[in-house]
């Protein structure tokens, strides 16, 4: 009877084995033809949040922001917005080296907002950002209101 028992444990485990080899080939394959997801609204709402001053994270939520405007699923359902405050004031600064991003993405349909009680807390003036941008009394309060909403908030 030990004998049996040695050989059903061993019989389960190389069943248990070959079956999720197979499973797992199964899964792996599964994983390489996956595509993306199926966009099936009509529209969809994102709004951004930057709030450093850190220039590889600058670089890296306008980045994000034109690459999602270049992704084919979401091509004429988007509405974007970029809301910057705290340490994200700097790069709507007019000494800035980020003009010519900001003018690109505003020219994409893309609304840039800056956060007056960032302004204030800076000691800074709406005369020394960019004359382009918008205005929002609060930044997180621009989130708040937003999510509540149904937008989508991305923090590079």
């Amino acid at each position: 009877m030990g004998r049996n028992v040695w050989l059903f444990f061993f019989l389960a485990f190389f069943c248990t084995q070959l079956a999720f080899g197979q499973s797992q080939e199964g899964r792996l394959q599964e994983n390489k033809n996956y595509q993306g997801a199926e966009a099936t609204k009509e529209h969809y709402k994102v709004i951004y949040q930057l709030d450093s001053k850190n220039p590889e994270i600058i670089e890296k939520a306008f980045r994000n922001i034109r690459n999602l405007l270049t992704d084919p699923r979401l091509k004429e359902r988007l509405e974007v917005h970029l809301v910057t405050f705290s340490g994200g004031t700097e790069a709507l600064l007019k000494n800035s080296a980020y003009r010519d991003q900001v003018v690109d993405l505003i020219e994409k349909n893309v609304q840039v907002t800056q956060c007056l009680n960032s302004l204030k807390e800076r000691n800074l003036k709406k005369e020394d950002l960019f004359d382009f941008v918008g205005y929002t009394p609060s930044g997180n309060g621009e989130l708040v209101i937003r999510a509540a909403e149904g937008w989508t908030i991305v923090k590079p």
